[in-house]
């Protein structure tokens, strides 16, 4: 036992030492999570989708190649966000939130908000065929947004000028918006990313509680009263029991998605080889895709999936505590959290752990406003990974890797002063190349002169 247990301790000391000798791997970790799962997407989207899109009238490859399309205009967002510094994303930040906002008005507008008998939430925007969900950029907004509010602020207490408690009354308004829709899991999404926001700024814990409580209580209201949102609550209890009483009603969807997952067992039934595609299980291409690759990839791909979630959170946190100034470090922390709780509470309910909330699998999911967006945040962590101290050290040194030179991405520029007793430092001491600038070890100017 104690050998084993020495020899975890070494692999896990090498490999921390493997990953602090080579600078720009958080990066590398986080182009090839992102890129593996967003493959991972396309291709199980196109097994999944492919009769459907027949009974809808297109042809068997139709849904596949728009989203295709999709991902390909993600990618695009990918690279942009790799081509704005963090310091230009920070000045933009308010005008990210102030577009949010008025999105988020907009859809709830009768004649310009739609999807109401659809999905059973008003929740698009839609002009001719182009649709924006825009509670989807509202999460990356909260997030870059409130990491640009909350950072550099000593002072976490809640008085009513506080900007912790307008960031709390920004957050609530959005949230009220997003629940006026009528769609409960972006809702419960979008919250979890602004309070993991308030949470990593330094906020103050009682307040989460508190919100935590109001939640459960909110969630006992639904169960209580009735609908299709009680259904759900009702068929996950049953779910943790394993028995299901109405099989062919309010159960039929996550029955379904059970049997796809027993018939994939270790090692599934084959790639493209879905029984429960053909029109046994709704949303196959949507929120139950991961019943899909359980049942044709079985246990193992099931596994990856998870494991690479697993990674993004891992090597996401990991720049958070390795960024240049806190802005960054909040930014990389909300949108992974964001990004990382979002995939497990699909796959959570998925395999029954969970109630059935209808939010969509990260980058593997249909979706073309979830898949652009969602790429356009992971490019922003990917940017501050990028611009990680030993990072851009490591570039001037040595020059760019081969993916940045190849897609023309310009070197990372040196972070430059942010308030007056930075700029008096760095104009005496130069600016910090190899390591994050922090208050206890910034060089004091000497005052014995």
């Amino acid at each position: 036992m104690s050998s084993s247990t020495g020899a975890f301790t070494r692999g896990y000391r090498a490999w921390q030492s493997m990953m602090e000798s080579r600078p720009g791997f958080d990066y590398l970790m986080l182009r090839t999570t992102v890129f593996l799962l967003t493959g991972i997407g396309v291709v199980m989207v196109m097994s999944s989708s492919m009769t459907w899109s027949v009974i809808e009238g297109s042809t068997v490859w139709g849904q596949s190649l728009r989203q295709g399309l999709m991902v390909v205009l993600g990618l695009l967002t990918f690279w942009a966000a790799l081509r704005v510094p963090p310091a230009t994303v920070r000045r933009i930040a308010p005008w990210l939130m102030i577009i949010s906002l008025l999105l988020l008005v907009a859809v709830l507008i009768p004649g310009i908000g739609e999807g109401s008998e659809e999905v059973g939430s008003q929740s698009w925007i839609r002009v001719g065929s182009v649709g924006l969900q825009p509670s989807e950029l509202a999460k990356v907004a909260i997030a870059v947004w409130g990491a640009a509010y909350l950072a550099d602020r000593n002072d976490t207490r809640m008085s009513r000028s506080s900007p912790f408690t307008i960031y709390l009354g920004v957050m609530v308004a959005m949230t009220g918006l997003i629940a006026a829709q009528g769609d409960l899991g972006m809702t419960a999404s979008f919250a979890l990313v602004g309070m993991f926001t308030f949470v990593f700024a330094g906020g103050s814990l009682r307040i989460v509680l508190l919100a935590g409580a109001a939640a459960a209580l909110g969630l006992v209201a639904i169960l209580v009263g009735g609908g299709f949102r009680s259904n759900r609550f009702t068929v996950y209890f049953d779910a943790l029991f394993g028995r299901f009483e109405d099989t062919q009603g309010a159960a039929f969807q996550s029955y379904q998605g059970f049997l796809s997952l027993a018939d994939g067992s270790l090692f599934g039934v084959g790639l493209g080889q879905s029984r429960a595609k053909w029109f046994y299980l709704p949303e196959a291409k949507n929120d139950f895709i991961f019943a899909i690759i359980g049942e044709e990839l079985g246990l193992w791909g099931g596994a990856l999936v998870i494991i690479l979630f697993a990674t993004l959170g891992y090597f996401g946190y990991r720049t958070a505590t390795r960024a240049q100034n806190q802005f960054q470090s909040l930014m990389a922390a909300a949108l992974t959290a964001g990004v990382v709780s979002q995939a497990f509470i699909n796959i959570g309910y998925v395999v029954g752990l969970m109630p059935v909330t209808g939010i969509q699998l990260p980058m593997i999911s249909a979706g073309g406003t979830s898949a652009i967006i969602t790429l356009g945040s992971m490019g922003l962590l990917a940017s501050v990974a990028r611009h990680e101290p030993e990072a851009v050290s490591a570039m001037q040194s040595y020059g760019r890797p081969f993916f940045d030179r190849f897609f023309l991405l310009p070197e990372p520029a040196v972070r430059k002063a942010a308030t007056a007793r930075e700029r008096r430092t760095q104009a005496r001491f130069g600016a910090p190349v190899t390591g994050t600038v922090r208050e206890h070890d910034r060089p004091q100017p000497d005052r014995r002169r």
